[in-house]
């Protein structure tokens, strides 16, 4: 059985996701690999931490405006993250706004799994569409990106299985 999340990975990976899933141990996989989750809990610092790996990685790019947990993302259902770009009008000025929001399932997650996605959506300030440049730049803001991803899968998997987020 391979789950949809992982049909573009290799058979010995959907294997072992089989394998986790049947055993119940996705929990245990995250405890034993990451102890604690990050320690991110509001708004503020979340935009503190999202601002911070764009001033580090993005210094040409317009500052975030928003960066928040989304309680009403259904984190298995729709994005985990979505970013959004508004642009208003004023005369001749043009004021653009970016802004990210974050489903709040991953307020208990790991770290590495919150920057992950974080570093995903700000990829998206710079190229718009999954392409290679845009997977280049999400490598080069986190060099373990296509690991992590794989384990931000296996979170949200873990969600939807075991119906907790809580995996400590």
């Amino acid at each position: 059985m391979s789950h949809p999340y992982f049909l573009n990975y290799s058979e010995q990976v959907q294997t072992q996701v089989t394998q986790l899933i049947e055993s119940k141990r996705l929990s245990a996989f995250f405890k034993s690999r990451y102890p604690e989750p990050h320690q991110i809990k509001s708004d503020k610092l979340l935009y503190e931490y999202v601002e911070g790996l764009r001033q580090q990685y993005l210094k040409n790019t317009p500052r975030v405006s928003q960066a928040k947990f989304e309680k009403r993302n259904n984190m298995v259902l729709n994005a985990l993250g979505t970013h959004t770009f508004k642009t208003t009008r004023h005369g001749k000025k043009q004021k653009t706004s970016h802004q990210i929001h974050i489903a709040a399932q991953l307020k208990h997650a790991p770290e590495a799994v919150l920057r992950t996605l974080v570093v995903h959506e700000l990829a998206h300030f710079k190229e718009k569409d999954h392409n290679k440049a845009f997977y280049k730049l999400c490598l080069h803001m986190e060099p373990h990106y296509h690991q992590l991803e794989l384990e931000l899968r296996l979170f949200m998997l873990m969600c939807e299985t075991e119906g907790n987020t809580n995996y400590t």
